[in-house]
């Protein structure tokens, strides 16, 4: 007789094509959102519940918390989970109206007085989270936080006053940075794929790219990356490739990478789908419930990676 109270395992997936190893895993793992969106993304499922997991989610303030970003636990409103709500909208194509209006009016209560994002709000230290996220008393504008909320913001055709120091912040922090960390090369990119001043944006992904390339921000050929030491700070395994850059064909970033280089990289993001379906986190997370939480996010992820530049999923 089995023990009373066992965890039982969930069944493997069965053998298929990737889309249905990944649907196993998101059925049997994700949280209500992930599946409404992995639902809508690849098995035609409606916008609308999507919407109504995200609302769960949603502060009287106008932003999110509720750990909707899973290193960020507790209840209150912070940057990256507003982020990421954006990001879900985007998805949907839904980040326009009355929502993101007040998302802007939020972000304008939270910026630093140049006009930014902190990585994190000042305040509220009671609320878990992370052991390695910051909490500094008076954080300072994070152009990780802010470049991607811009960018989505302006490729969503949205127009508020918050915007326009936003933008200028994020063109200054881009245009100086020197020794970028991966996490900033991917904020730039997102801001430089849908600003407006497209001349502007592509003068700045050139010289960006040559970054990449001399500072060996990703791992190009290949060789075996978990044979590798990750940098000082970094999770085991914690590397970045091209496709964590160029997520889509048409990304400035693309550029950046020969084709032969952008194969092997896909190629790589493909095998490392795991027997259960999913796809690994490499970053360092908080607690198995929050790394539970973040592979689902990270399987969505890497299959929208992979059908947008074109590789079959069944």
């Amino acid at each position: 007789m089995a023990e009373t109270g066992a965890l039982t395992p969930s069944p493997p997936p069965p053998a298929g094509t990737p889309l249905l190893r990944a649907e196993h895993f998101v059925w049997h793992t994700a949280r209500v959102l992930e599946q409404r969106l992995f639902a809508h993304l690849f098995l035609n499922g409606d916008a609308d519940p999507v919407e109504t997991a995200l609302d769960a989610y949603a502060n009287d303030d106008g932003g999110y918390g509720h750990a909707l970003e899973p290193d960020l636990r507790g209840p209150a409103s912070r940057p990256p989970h507003t982020a990421h709500a954006l990001h879900v909208l985007d998805a949907l194509g839904r980040c326009s109206g009355r929502r993101v209006e007040r998302v802007c009016r939020y972000l304008t209560s939270v910026s630093t007085p140049e006009g930014a994002l902190p990585a994190v709000r000042p305040g509220g230290y009671d609320r878990p989270a992370a052991p390695f996220v910051p909490a500094p008393a008076d954080p300072p504008g994070d152009l990780a936080a802010t470049g991607p909320v811009v960018g989505l913001l302006h490729r969503n055709d949205v127009w508020h006053a918050w915007l326009f120091r936003a933008t200028d912040f994020c063109w200054q922090r881009i245009e100086s940075l020197g020794t970028p960390r991966p996490c900033e090369v991917q904020a730039a990119v997102a801001f430089l794929d849908a600003v407006p001043d497209r001349t502007r944006a592509r003068a700045a992904a050139g010289r960006l790219g040559a970054l990449v390339r001399e500072q060996r921000l990703a791992v190009l050929d290949a060789g075996c990356p978990q044979d590798r030491p990750a940098a000082a700070g970094r999770a085991p395994g914690e590397h970045h490739f091209p496709h964590d850059f160029a997520r889509t064909p048409d990304s400035l970033a693309r550029a950046w990478f020969t084709d032969e280089e952008m194969a092997r990289s896909l190629d790589l993001l493909a095998a490392r789908q795991q027997e259960d379906g999913g796809w690994p986190v490499t970053r360092r997370r908080s607690a198995p419930g929050a790394a539970l939480e973040a592979r689902s996010m990270a399987t969505i992820e890497a299959l929208r990676t992979l059908r947008a530049h074109g590789r079959a999923l069944g």
